[in-house]
């Protein structure tokens, strides 16, 4: 037998775990980025952003947590960073418990840090975690003051002037959801989106995508699918604004993190796949080899 061929076949499988290791780290030490191309779910969200007045008001309904935030965040800080950008007003909530802390984290590194000018109350209010479900896009839909009698710092809203007249999420053009499962975006769209007429874009997990892609383009204006959906939105936002992720001059590491971990994932696939191809040949071959030998 061909003393390649042998060797492969009896090739220690520790060695292919290692192969995988050394795939992943080599992109992680040395930030390898590659050119990621919009699709059609993703530039229909860019261009809504785009095209909306300034001072449009936006939901920002992040319904994650700690669990998926490697998958989800570059997404909610994309979207802020684009929102604010355009200088729309941001409405920031969740229906999930452990989601304030994901708000807050994303004003931190993107509204105080890039958008010092934006005013909390005038420009954007984080209104925090309220629990029921579906039950609170419910009552938001019709009475948001119903529910929401203090923002998250349980401050009182009358006092903000961007909630003072803030009737019902009827006022906002848009609905941004991020979404790590239930609830989330089938919820928004069934009991916001749908019955109140208001435009819905979501980002969500790679598990939840296949459940969500039936709902475009008729009920979702735009979908961003895992880590891969993120990194398609951040490289239409340095090919439209070469200063996102950009702070005195350098690349800042809170930003273009869906383009980074692409690298790893990119590189592990394509080992993957060409694994799945040797293991094939090699198969093939001791296969003939032992006939030949019979």
């Amino acid at each position: 037998m061909n003393p390649v061929m042998n060797f492969l076949l009896n090739l220690d499988r520790r060695w292919i775990f290692l192969a995988m290791a050394v795939a992943v780290m080599i992109p992680i030490m040395y930030r390898a980025e590659f050119p990621e191309k919009a699709t059609p779910l993703v530039e229909a969200v860019f261009k809504k952003i785009e095209e909306l007045p300034r001072g449009s008001k936006i939901l920002m309904a992040f319904d994650y947590d700690p669990g998926s935030e490697a998958e989800l965040q570059p997404m909610a800080t994309a979207w802020t960073w684009h929102a604010a950008k355009k200088g729309h007003k941001l409405y920031f909530m969740c229906l999930w418990p452990a989601g304030p802390p994901m708000i807050q984290q994303t004003i931190d590194s993107v509204l105080r840090r890039d958008f010092p000018e934006y005013e909390y109350g005038k420009d954007y209010i984080n209104l925090g975690f309220k629990p029921g479900n579906e039950g609170v896009i419910k009552v938001v839909g019709s009475s948001i003051k119903e529910l929401y009698t203090t923002d998250n710092g349980g401050q009182n809203i009358n006092n903000f002037e961007m909630t003072r007249d803030f009737e019902n999420i009827k006022d906002c053009k848009l609905i941004l959801n991020v979404s790590a499962g239930y609830p989330g975006t089938k919820e928004w769209i069934q009991y916001a989106s749908t019955p109140l007429d208001i435009p819905i874009a979501a980002g969500c997990t790679g598990v939840q995508a296949p459940l969500l892609y039936p709902y475009f383009p008729g009920q979702l204006l735009g979908l961003l699918g895992a880590i891969k959906g993120a990194a398609e939105y951040e490289a239409v936002l340095k090919a439209n604004y070469p200063e996102y992720g950009m702070r005195d001059g350098k690349p800042d590491a809170s930003y273009n993190q869906g383009i980074i971990r692409m690298g790893p994932q990119l590189i592990a696939h394509c080992l993957i796949l060409f694994l799945i191809v040797l293991g094939n040949i090699v198969l093939a071959y001791g296969r003939r080899a032992g006939k030949a030998a019979a």
